[in-house]
């Protein structure tokens, strides 16, 4: 593959494509275009009750973009639960370059002033490209995934792209769909002038969850087999 450069990447999106390594000390990137594509539905987003009872207690400090270099450092790191990851140093350059230009946010979890989970992504119209994820006590990351889907809400996003579907992610509501009917959701959603909102009181993000408000989709808990937090 040729060099890779910000602005190729942003058109690699917008096609449906996007790029990963085998692992992380592998310097070689290569284009990744599934048959079948991992989605989260905006409005079909499922809030386990025990995670709405963790979101209306805030137990955590969530922030968005106050420290994306740390929080893809973070996704970058092997751990127990996930030894080996994808993102080597080219990819954690590209979307550092991604940032500054306002393309790509992220999603802090804290406690006590540690950064204890996050999620990173790229948002291009009304599409938004989840990257990875990482958690270093319970619950941090699925707090920072409610977190950026109030805001997807609030912004007028109306794809949360999840590239794959792991069962950490099905639990909120993630499915597989063909290649051609996400083709057509992304042509649609890349017309749609969004912006993700850095802002949101906690009263706001339970509003956009429609948690603790009559009709709330909440769902009851469900174990989750990757013991992902």
């Amino acid at each position: 593959m040729s060099r890779l450069t910000p602005d190729l990447l942003l058109n690699a999106y917008a096609v449906g494509i996007f790029p990963m390594a085998e692992h992380r000390d592998d310097s070689e990137i290569f284009w990744v275009n599934p048959e079948r594509r991992g989605i989260l539905p905006l409005d079909g987003f499922h809030v386990p009750r025990s995670l709405a009872k963790v979101l209306r207690q805030e137990r955590f400090v969530v922030t968005v973009d106050t420290a994306f270099d740390a929080v893809v450092a973070a996704c970058a790191e092997a751990t127990e639960e996930r030894p080996e990851s994808w993102i080597n140093d080219e990819i954690r350059t590209l979307y550092g370059a991604l940032f500054r230009m306002g393309r790509a946010h992220s999603i802090e979890s804290w406690v006590d002033g540690q950064l204890v989970g996050g999620l990173y992504g790229v948002a291009l119209g009304g599409a938004f490209f989840g990257e990875s994820m990482f958690s270093r006590v319970t619950d941090a990351s699925k707090i920072a995934l409610c977190h950026l889907v109030a805001r997807l809400r609030r912004g007028h996003f109306q794809l949360l792209d999840t590239q794959f579907v792991t069962a950490h992610l099905a639990r909120f509501g993630a499915t597989e769909i063909p290649r051609e009917s996400y083709l057509r959701r992304l042509g649609v959603a890349l017309r749609i002038p969004a912006r993700l909102p850095r802002e949101m009181s906690a009263a706001d993000v339970l509003s956009a969850l429609a948690i603790g408000l009559p009709g709330a989709e909440v769902s009851s808990p469900a174990s989750d087999p990757r013991s992902a937090q």
